[in-house]
C-alpha cells in the first residue's frame, strides 16, 4: 500500500508532472541509471515543475483558488497555448 504522499504524487490533479517523473524514472530503470543518457527527461521534469509552479504563483497573486489548476483546468491551459 502507498503512502499518503506517494499517493498525492500518483493524483494528476496534485502532480502536473505525472508523466514526466515516469519517464525519467523510465529512463533511469532501463539504462542502469546513468543519468548522461537521461539529460532530456530531466530536462523535461524540470520545464514542467518550473511552468505549474509559475502558474501557481501567479494564481496565488491573484487569489485564484485551487492554486494549483485540476489535470482538466491544466489541459485547456496547454492547449491554450500550444
Amino acid at each position: 500500500r502507498m503512502s499518503r504522499r506517494a499517493q498525492q504524487l500518483r493524483d494528476h490533479d496534485i502532480n502536473p508532472c505525472v508523466v514526466e517523473t515516469d519517464a525519467s524514472r523510465k529512463c533511469m530503470d532501463e539504462n542502469n541509471y546513468d543519468k548522461s543518457v537521461c539529460s532530456d527527461y530531466f530536462l523535461k521534469y524540470k520545464n514542467c515543475r518550473k511552468f505549474w509552479h509559475d502558474i501557481k504563483m501567479e494564481r496565488r497573486r491573484n487569489g485564484v483558488k485551487p492554486e494549483m489548476p485540476s489535470a482538466e483546468e491544466r489541459k485547456k491551459i496547454l492547449d491554450s497555448i500550444e
